[in-house]
């Protein structure tokens, strides 16, 4: 017993010896390795991720670690704004831009609207607003009640039907006081003849002007989403629970115009969210790196400031609640950041 008390120590000394002098050279990528591992099977929990196979899920592992070191890079730096490990962390941003950049940027919207010129222009914000305030510095239409609940354009590139459909259920919330959540299917499928394709991409203005000429657009319960391209159904279109008049376009470029028109009702604008900050955006105000190529499209809902004096918009997206804020994001105001006043539109009912 003696003896193998003896060997038994002196192979702990051993080992000892061995860790403390080798450890320090070979630890620290094993244990970044391992604990990317158990914050990955964490992440596949939490969003209930599965993969069909083993080399499948080693793939994405690997773009899960890409992702994970820069977001920690970012959140390093302490901006005014955090990332997170949120739904697409295990995207690459190519495969990211392909699934849920929908919004036809590149195509000019038409100069002119069906009801004419900017409606907001000559009449101040402040006057317009339709609650009055003792400083002309916040709105937030959700605290109205016009805001309906964060959805998710899951993988179809239709973010140009929700971004109009937000606008339409709250302007019709804010003329008729019925709250109602209407069909973005319906649009994905209707919506033809021009440059929209669903899935592939499409334009706020169009769906307006579908809307305009259908008489209406069905609510959600009629004409329920399938987030896939499908025949348009006539027989749903048919039941219009919502109508506009018309819809018109916002100065390009111009924060100022944007804000009279967001101080009276949501808009729908294009940002350029095909960035890897934008996409991992999880709270403060993003002041990220994006340019201004027009390729997603959300819902202007307000603006503030912040205690720092940082003006910023607040924006409905359509990726679901676990991305940004609860589905919400502030950008920073006053320097057309993502190029938010650059295709910007709105219904008129």
């Amino acid at each position: 017993m003696a003896r193998l008390a003896i060997s038994l120590s002196t192979v702990l000394f051993a080992a000892m010896f061995f860790v403390g002098h080798w450890l320090p050279l070979v630890a620290p990528r094993q244990l970044e390795e391992a604990t990317m591992s158990v914050r990955f099977d964490q992440w596949m929990a939490n969003h209930g991720v599965e993969y069909e196979s083993i080399e499948e899920k080693e793939k994405r592992f690997n773009v899960f670690k890409e992702n994970l070191r820069f977001i920690e890079s970012v959140n390093a730096e302490k901006r005014s704004y955090k990332l997170s490990l949120n739904k697409f962390a295990d995207l690459s941003l190519d495969e990211f831009r392909k699934q849920y950049m929908g919004l036809r940027g590149d195509v000019a919207p038409p100069k002119k609207a069906p009801v004419g010129p900017f409606m907001y222009a000559n009449v101040s914000a402040l006057a317009l607003a339709p609650a009055p305030a003792p400083e002309y510095d916040t709105m937030d239409w959700r605290e109205k009640g016009v805001v309906t609940p964060i959805k998710d354009q899951q993988d179809c590139g239709c973010c140009w039907a929700f971004s109009a459909v937000a606008a339409v259920e709250s302007i019709t919330k804010i003329k008729t006081g019925n709250s109602v959540s209407l069909s973005e299917q319906e649009l994905v499928d209707c919506v033809t003849g021009g440059t929209s394709r669903g899935c592939q991409g499409g334009l706020m203005d169009e769906a307006f002007q579908f809307i305009i000429n259908n008489g209406g657009l069905a609510s959600e319960a009629d004409y329920p989403y399938q987030a896939m391209d499908g025949a348009c159904d006539a027989q749903k279109s048919s039941s219009k629970t919502s109508t506009i008049t018309g819809y018109q376009n916002i100065p390009s470029g111009d924060e100022d115009s944007l804000l009279r028109a967001v101080a009276n009702q949501p808009v729908s604008v294009g940002v350029d969210g095909s960035g890897f900050e934008f996409k991992h955006y999880s709270e403060g105000v993003f002041t990220g790196d994006c340019g201004t190529e027009m390729s997603h499209a959300v819902t202007a809902i307000g603006y503030g400031t912040t205690e720092d004096g940082t003006d910023y918009w607040l924006i409905k997206n359509s990726w679901g609640q676990t991305w940004g804020d609860k589905g919400y994001m502030k950008m920073q105001r006053g320097v057309n950041l993502c190029g938010i006043a650059n295709m910007a539109s709105y219904p008129v009912a």
